[in-house]
């Protein structure tokens, strides 16, 4: 786990609460890539830029005991979105890591996820002045990939309360810093960093491509 100045203040969540439709109900979190679950391979990224990891998902829990992380399901009913993951997420972190002041959430399915992540969301919020950040690439947003300060529990749980469940909506409220992604070299192809895999055409790209890498290394 991170030690380090930038990630000991931060408490991550793996959102991993989606309902996989495009994937024919198969949850993506677990589906196998370069020999193991993808969540896996999410979390090898992730986790060490943190204090601290949480999965938010739905379900029964038992299904990520292999991953040695806690597992906290929505504390909203019905599934609304991610927007619940973050306030889920800030409200775990209040009770199991009340010394944090940011919540980073990062999605399940995303296997390439920048390592720098959060040096580089935490310098683009800081700099902005602003109680939140989030990723882009080449314009395009991910608001998935975020950071988040602790005080934003009020203003997400109105959100909520207002039915408002995307992520994007709710950081461009806040006034959102954005922090821009160059593309990964991976396999020989610069691709998205953020590239998520949402269909069983997104997962072979994504075996294809550490297979690619595999043979390059």
């Amino acid at each position: 786990m991170q030690t380090g100045d930038i990630g000991a203040d931060v408490t991550g969540v793996l959102l991993a609460g989606g309902r996989s439709s495009r994937m024919g109900g198969r949850e993506k979190a677990l589906l196998g890539l370069g020999g193991q679950p993808m969540l896996q391979r999410v979390a090898s990224r992730f986790c060490p830029q943190v204090a601290r990891t949480v999965i938010n998902a739905n379900g029964d829990p038992t299904r990520f005991a292999g991953f040695a992380l806690p597992v906290v399901a929505d504390s909203v009913e019905g599934q609304p979105g991610p927007l619940a993951g973050l306030l889920t997420g800030i409200a775990w972190a209040q009770r199991e890591t009340p010394a944090a002041r940011f919540i980073a959430t990062a999605p399940a399915d995303c296997p390439f996820l920048p390592r720098d992540l959060i040096a580089r969301l935490m310098a683009a919020l800081l700099e902005a002045g602003s109680p939140c950040a989030i990723a882009a690439t080449g314009g395009q947003r991910h608001p998935v990939a975020g950071l988040w300060r602790i005080e934003l529990a009020a203003a997400a749980a109105d959100a909520l309360a207002r039915n408002m469940r995307a992520l994007h909506r709710f950081a461009d409220a806040q006034g959102s810093a954005i922090a821009e992604f160059s593309p990964a070299r991976v396999g020989g192809a610069d691709i998205d960093p953020f590239f998520n895999v949402n269909t069983p055409e997104d997962l072979q790209r994504a075996e294809m491509l550490l297979g690619m890498e595999d043979i390059r290394a």
